[in-house]
């Protein structure tokens, strides 16, 4: 349970105030180059914290901070939160969870990428520094991959990261083995979706991470039953994430709302993707129909629905039990199972070339191929 105290102790660290990253004196400069020889571009440097997971790896794009728990021999699960998240607000529910323990990081190293400054104790990026675009961002990730030496790597994203990643698979579909998304987005901004995120925009520009802003933000992660009001109080999950949302620098918050703001339909392109889909969607997010019209461009040989009922978006935190068993039968397809009792986890890689033929069927996957849905009682 390494990942889990590692992610209490920043939880600790952060209620005293110590959630700014190390001095220089705890930091080295490694240089890109040595690691990776293999790619053939300008020398990169990455400052590496000997205190904490984060490394923060500089990109022809800017810098961008990766988290990585667990053992780096065995495969990659790449991560990518939602606007104004990062791993430990977007993720934590779902790793903490004992199941996903013995199955995520039974089976994966896993590589927590956060949108350019939205890391623990990140500085407030400059104005003069230039927009990223959505491939921008995407073109990190083949970076970052890059860094490490990973080949192909399976992906977990949350609406707006799950976007970037929807894109990176678009755009470099040999270095992706699977895609589970969370709530996805594929189609351009509605008008009524774009003139939210400008009133937002506008509001994180000029007044920052306000009442109004976060507020926006919260209906977008979480359902009624959650954020609570007249039918009931906030839940402690609601609340947490107010308390990260107030630790974000709302510039750096602004850019990546621009960047998802100026998204282009993706749609078209989905069908030609190369790796098998697992979609999970609560019934109460605002971006459900959008996760039924990115199920139906997917090929559905290799894809699936997963509703998850009274949740929002972020099923991650709010129903996360939900997500173990489509994804236990979901990475079976690629002969990954839950880690036995006292039994010590492999160190296979995960290729195409490792994984036998009769688990590439869609049936190998325990999934049907019509839509699968995760009913949660809302009473306890």
């Amino acid at each position: 349970m390494e990942y889990v105290r590692k992610l209490r102790e920043r939880e600790i660290e952060r209620e005293k105030g110590g959630g700014e990253m190390a001095d220089t004196s705890d930091s080295v400069s490694v240089d890109m180059d040595a690691i990776s020889p293999g790619v053939k571009e300008e020398t990169k440097s990455v400052v590496i914290n000997t205190q904490d997971p984060e490394l923060l790896i500089e990109t022809r794009n800017g810098s961008v901070s990766v988290a990585v728990f667990g053992d780096q021999d065995k495969p990659a699960l790449v991560t990518y939160p939602d606007l104004a998240l990062n791993y430990v607000s977007c993720f934590e529910g779902l790793l903490f969870c004992p199941e996903a323990c013995s199955l995520l990081l039974h089976n994966f190293c896993i590589y927590h990428i956060s949108p350019p400054g939205h890391e623990l104790g990140a500085a407030a990026i400059g104005l003069d520094e230039p927009l990223l675009s959505v491939d921008d961002l995407a073109d990190q990730i083949a970076e970052v991959l890059n860094f490490f030496g990973l080949g192909a790597v399976m992906c977990m994203g949350v609406t707006a990261g799950a976007y970037i990643l929807s894109l990176f698979a678009m755009k470099y579909r040999h270095r992706v083995l699977g895609l589970i998304l969370v709530s996805p987005i594929c189609k351009a901004p509605s008008w009524t979706e774009w003139l939210y995120n400008k009133a937002m925009s506008n509001l994180l520009y000029f007044y920052g991470m306000c009442g109004v802003a976060k507020e926006i933000l919260l209906m977008r992660y979480f359902g009624k039953e959650t954020r609570g009001g007249s039918h009931g109080p906030e839940s402690d999950i609601v609340q947490a994430c107010r308390r990260s949302l107030d630790e974000r620098q709302s510039l750096n918050v602004w850019r990546f709302l621009e960047a998802i703001n100026g998204r282009a339909d993706i749609s078209e392109g989905l069908r030609k993707l190369q790796c098998r889909s697992l979609i999970f969607v609560g019934a109460s997010s605002p971006f459900h129909s959008e996760a039924l019209h990115m199920t139906s461009k997917l090929d559905r040989r290799f894809s699936a629905l997963v509703e998850v009922q009274a949740c929002g978006s972020m099923v991650t935190e709010e129903q996360p039990h939900a997500m173990m068993i489509p994804m236990e039968y979901f990475l079976m397809g690629y002969g990954l199972y839950r880690a036995p009792k006292l039994c010590v986890s492999p160190r296979s890689p995960l290729s195409p070339s490792c994984i036998a033929p009769e688990l590439l069927s869609p049936e190998s996957m325990g999934l049907k191929l019509k839509p699968i849905k995760t009913r949660i009682s809302v009473e306890a």
